[in-house]
């Protein structure tokens, strides 16, 4: 059994304007000792998802199941999950500054965590532990300065304490969302550098929520690829950079500057994320997609296993050909030929939401159409291609 198992998670919010469909029946499992990353645009619903298994959306419909160590997580009830929340499971989220009391010393806050969750802990011993995970975190002179308040850390070391508080009761999972967004390039990589070290040396999973997919070639094993509240793929990481299927795991892959560095310039997505109140019927990024087809524009697909994959876990919500995997000529003579035996008739759908422009052939993808969005520009290289995508680690996959 996985560590953590979400099936058909869906998450719905009452608002003015209707009803907010955030999360539309996403499912993934987390093994120990692995990490899933998940990646999308902002509004795909990947931080409303990991924020309602740890009970922090009041006011949501939510529906589906989180087993954590064979328990529902969404029906544990309050008091439970206050249990849950630090201690068998820790969060880092994107701002520290803001997660972190303002008015109250950075040790005392760790002290005061391990305290609520271990009452039979002094105040002194609490207190060592406190300064010995922030030196456990590559934070300097640790007794000074847990006695320092969270204004007066840098980012990075903001984020460290953070870290520091998340680890501090040896949690099963960790879930970072978005741990990296706020921090320049060198702090970044350090940051990502002491989590990896941190996961071997305590084995916890973790969960990666981000926009970067150079953080997802850095850190995870698997990878969730999330859209419109949905899972648009899901595999290993080295099969989805190297043979990715659904055309928006490909745009996002062609979006970032490692993967266009031989062209003129980046290859945005062309058009905007859905709204989530008005989804688009059928495929809910056909607006967007250079491959539509009439068979896009009105049925919904699901998750399918890719054939000509040696990752089992490998599944793509697309009707294009299963086998039309990667970045390459044949792969693309593959979806352009099932383009033009699929459309009947141009493009109805995507110009009548104001998605791509309407044409009788496949959109350019180098077009200037539209703001992109947060199509995950990255920083970094994706993962090597011999490099190995943790396969041996157990069967953890995010299928």
């Amino acid at each position: 059994m996985s560590l953590l198992e979400v099936t058909d998670l869906r998450v719905s919010f009452s608002t003015p304007d209707g009803v907010v469909r955030a999360v539309r029946g996403v499912s993934f499992e987390v093994d120990r000792g692995r990490t899933l990353g998940i990646v999308g645009e902002s509004g795909s619903g990947k931080s409303v998802s990991t924020q309602t298994l740890m009970g922090l959306t009041p006011g949501a419909t939510v529906s589906g199941r989180a087993l954590f160590e064979g328990a529902d997580l969404l029906t544990a009830g309050e008091r439970r999950m206050r249990r849950i929340r630090g201690a068998e499971i820790g969060m880092i989220f994107q701002d520290p500054l803001s997660s972190l009391h303002p008015l109250y010393r950075v040790g005392r806050q760790i002290e005061e965590m391990i305290r609520a969750h271990e009452p039979d802990t002094g105040r002194d011993a609490a207190r060592r532990r406190a300064v010995e995970m922030l030196g456990t975190v590559g934070i300097p002179q640790p007794a000074r300065r847990a006695e320092e308040y969270p204004h007066q850390f840098s980012g990075g070391m903001r984020q460290r304490a953070m870290i520091a508080m998340a680890l501090a009761l040896n949690p099963k999972l960790i879930i970072a969302d978005e741990p990296t967004t706020a921090l320049d390039a060198t702090v970044q990589a350090q940051i990502l550098d002491l989590m990896r070290r941190l996961q071997r040396e305590y084995d916890t999973a973790l969960i990666m929520i981000t926009h970067d997919l150079g953080v997802i070639a850095d850190m995870a094993d698997d990878v969730l690829v999330m859209y419109g509240g949905k899972a648009a793929e899901k595999a290993r990481r080295r099969p989805l950079y190297y043979r990715p299927h659904h055309p928006y795991t490909k745009g996002l892959l062609q979006s970032t500057p490692s993967a266009a560095a031989g062209a003129d310039r980046l290859r945005p997505i062309p058009g905007q994320p859905p709204s989530l109140i008005d989804i688009p019927s059928g495929c809910v990024f056909h607006p967007r997609c250079e491959y539509v087809m009439d068979r896009c524009v009105t049925d919904e697909p699901v998750l399918d296993p890719v054939t000509g994959d040696d990752d089992p876990t490998h599944v793509s919500a697309c009707w294009l050909p299963l086998e039309a995997l990667g970045l390459g000529e044949d792969a693309e003579r593959l979806r352009r030929r099932a383009v033009e035996e699929g459309r009947v008739r141009a493009r109805p759908a995507a110009a009548a939401r104001g998605g791509a422009p309407e044409a009788s052939g496949a959109v350019d993808a180098t077009a200037d159409g539209g703001d992109g969005g947060d199509t995950g520009a990255a920083d970094r290289d994706g993962p090597a291609e011999g490099e190995d995508d943790g396969g041996t680690r157990g069967d953890g996959g995010a299928a």
